[in-house]
């Protein structure tokens, strides 16, 4: 996934970055002044099928805005499995970058560690306002009643894959847009080495993003209304089992799945492995393993019943890529520049149409370019039935040490160890006791 691909590791290192004074980052030296800055430097997030397509897609646009600003920008795509960790050290050691691209669950997070530029209304001035992003996207950049931590750069959401060929060779005559119609397609699906749905049971970040719409349809937040963990819920453990039950009570998953979070089950999906995954605009990589749009279908995320909406119906976190600027930045107007330039409209049509996402900001969002099918349905849930992750300062440990007692139980499914109520809620209490006491 694109949010949040691989597993979150930096826990221990967040708590004791809240306990320190953080140094911010940004480049320094021969960079230039800030009223004249000559170079940033730039962290992106791995948003294409490898680093190396990233860099192709990335460098001609940062090429285009040292041509119109005479300001060279030094990139650098950093994988989702070191992203957060080099963060958490730049926040402390000061060697970090000018501009960086986060998961938009981190953001609270790491604003929390106070390295990064508050959006404030003078800032959003200079890059033409607040109001040009939409609702749903500022949900994810920062705790409520502060200046965001971040700007909304790329929007994503969950939607339900499903692969054609197989569906027609099973008799399913229509994808499926309840768990219940789920569970039956996948039970059609399952035989003769071929699985019905695929999931990532070692990616800690997708563990969380499953588990808290999951969460949302039954009730549970995983968080208090005053931030305090509450993963032990009868919602919570009613969530986190029906997710692990696709593999350890229904079958429809196969016990491999309990080791992938390398987006194997994409590559399993567009081989006829595996009829169904749940993802996040997965387009490029379904291409990159060779399958054409026609033979793959979208429907939004199932919900228990009815159409997907708010609350018990939500059926998507808010996903997606928010971009930062670190506080101490040696070229804070280079910065803004760069910032205004990748969330002005030629860019966010260009960046987005090319990874297969959404853009956050309005006007360009309007571009005819979305209205595919299946951006569409992308489109239609993050304005109708997507949930902005908890936006505390712990949300980074929650997908830590939950997303690590969901990767447990997808394993003790696969080796037939029985998945029980008590044995998910006592996962989940071990986690809720590794957090930080407030």
């Amino acid at each position: 996934m694109r949010s949040c691909r691989a597993a979150v590791t930096g826990a221990v290192t967040l708590s004791l970055v809240l306990a320190a004074t953080a140094c911010g980052g940004g480049t320094g030296g021969s960079g230039g002044s800030n009223s004249r800055p000559k170079t940033l430097t730039y962290w992106a997030t791995n948003q294409g099928t490898s680093l190396e397509a990233d860099k192709k897609i990335l460098q001609p646009e940062l090429d285009k805005f040292e041509k119109q600003t005479g300001i060279e920008v030094k990139l650098e795509v950093i994988p989702w499995s070191d992203l957060l960790n080099r963060i958490l050290t730049a926040t402390t050691s000061g060697q970090g970058p000018d501009v960086l691209n986060i998961g938009n669950t981190w953001s609270a997070s790491l604003q929390a560690t106070g390295a990064l530029l508050p959006w404030d209304e003078k800032n959003f001035a200079t890059i033409g306002g607040r109001d040009r992003f939409v609702d749903s996207a500022l949900g994810s950049t920062g705790a409520p009643g502060k200046d965001p931590a971040a700007v909304p750069l790329y929007s994503m959401a969950y939607a339900l894959y499903y692969n054609k060929k197989m569906f027609a060779d099973a008799g399913i005559a229509k994808p499926p847009t309840t768990w219940d119609e789920v569970e039956a397609a996948g039970r059609k699906l399952s035989k003769d080495g071929r699985w019905g749905i695929g999931v990532e049971g070692s990616s800690l970040a997708n563990n969380i993003h499953q588990i808290f719409v999951l969460g949302k349809q039954h009730g549970a937040d995983f968080f208090t209304p005053d931030g305090k963990p509450d993963f032990t819920s009868d919602g919570a453990v009613a969530a986190v089992k029906q997710y692990v039950d696709l593999m350890a009570a229904d079958r429809i998953v196969a016990p491999g799945n309990a080791e992938y979070a390398q987006n194997q089950s994409l590559a399993d999906f567009a081989k006829n492995r595996t009829g169904m995954v749940l993802w996040q605009t997965p387009q490029q990589t379904f291409a990159a393993q060779g399958m054409s749009e026609d033979q793959w279908g979208v429907v939004p995320a199932p919900v228990a019943s009815g159409a997907p909406g708010q609350g018990a119906r939500t059926n998507s976190m808010v996903a997606g890529i928010n971009i930062s600027v670190f506080k101490n930045t040696k070229n804070l107007d280079g910065a803004l520049a760069f910032v205004k330039f990748m969330t002005g409209d030629e860019e966010q049509i260009l960046l987005n149409k090319t990874y297969g996402s959404v853009p956050p900001v309005r006007s360009a969002q309007a571009d005819p370019a979305f209205n595919t099918a299946s951006l569409a349905v992308i489109r239609d849930t993050l304005a109708k039935s997507a949930s902005a992750l908890p936006q505390v300062p712990e949300e980074s440990q929650f997908e830590t040490v939950v997303g690590t007692a969901v990767k447990e139980l997808f394993a003790d499914a696969a080796a037939g160890r029985p998945v029980t109520t008590e044995s998910v809620r006592a996962k989940l209490d071990k986690a809720q006791q590794q957090m930080p006491k407030k």
